[in-house]
């Protein structure tokens, strides 16, 4: 039974991932894309633990437990630690690193100074984070367009997107193998930055905002071109660069229901705890 419980589980995350899209309407592009990507993963963990808790002795609605499922609900539950393991890690080790950057008040906002010419700017961190520029963007922009990236990466530090999409990471690690998980994954970044856009602008010209974005695409793709073999080459050089850049900067004055950042229905998310409520049924 419990290996029926576990295909289950994986046939409902699979089917979550290919018609979500299809029988969601009503909610932003938002709620549709981080539904769908939370919830299969959570179910099947969620599954893998109940399994365990159960064990593999008994018998649950009449039908034996077996070993099978037991040691594959262990071996994807220790797999989803090892990786949470793992992502800590790199996380701690960032940390770490940036650490040793020196420091620098740009318009009342503490940063860490980035020795590099490439233009960069991010916040690096947990629940607190900190904001991390470079001197490339330093010398690229004017006082008008620096604060701009300022207020985006301080509207980053409002939503505590690097808390948040640490444990999406996560999940995105774990669930790898599920269709349509890079695609979701890219879709949650775009919109991250679309909605960190859409904060800022609240406090800067959202045009300024916008001639920042293709200063800075521009300045980084005048650097790679000229070091073709340099490691930023790959990620600078992705074929949807244009289209994304294109797409946020068409979000700051876009008022349609596509771009609204409302609160997700947990309901949904509810429902992935259904399979602890099977715990009771095993004897």
């Amino acid at each position: 039974m419990h290996s029926v419980m576990i295909f289950l589980a994986l046939a409902v995350a699979i089917g979550i991932r290919l018609i979500f899209s299809l029988c969601s309407y009503g909610l932003s592009h938002w709620q549709r894309s981080l539904l769908a990507f939370m919830a299969p993963p959570l179910l099947l963990l969620m599954t893998a633990m109940a399994v365990i808790f159960m064990g593999y002795h008994g018998q649950m609605l009449g039908f034996q437990a077996s070993r099978f499922s037991y040691l594959l609900a262990v071996f994807f539950l220790l797999f989803a630690v090892i990786r949470g393991l793992e992502i800590t890690y790199q996380g701690c080790s960032s940390l770490q690193k940036i650490k040793s950057y020196s420091q620098k008040n740009i318009y009342n906002t503490h940063a860490k100074i980035l020795e590099t010419n490439l233009p960069y700017s991010a916040q690096v961190g947990f629940w607190d984070s900190e904001l991390i520029i470079s001197n490339g963007i330093l010398t690229t922009l004017d006082d008008a367009h620096l604060k701009a990236v300022i207020a985006h990466e301080q509207a980053h530090a409002y939503y505590h997107d690097t808390f948040w999409f640490f444990w999406l990471g996560w999940l995105k690690r774990i669930s790898f193998w599920l269709p349509k998980t890079n695609k979701l994954w890219q879709d949650l970044l775009l919109l991250r930055e679309i909605r960190a856009d859409q904060k800022a602008a609240e406090t800067v010209d959202p045009l300024i905002l916008a001639e920042s974005l293709l200063i800075i695409a521009q300045e980084i793709n005048r650097i790679v071109t000229a070091n073709p073999l340099g490691v930023m080459a790959a990620g600078f050089h992705d074929l949807d660069l244009e289209n994304r850049l294109e797409e946020r900067i068409n979000a700051l004055f876009d008022e349609s229901e596509y771009v609204r950042f409302k609160g997700i229905e947990w309901y949904p998310v509810l429902i992935t705890l259904l399979p602890l409520v099977s715990i009771p049924f095993h004897g």
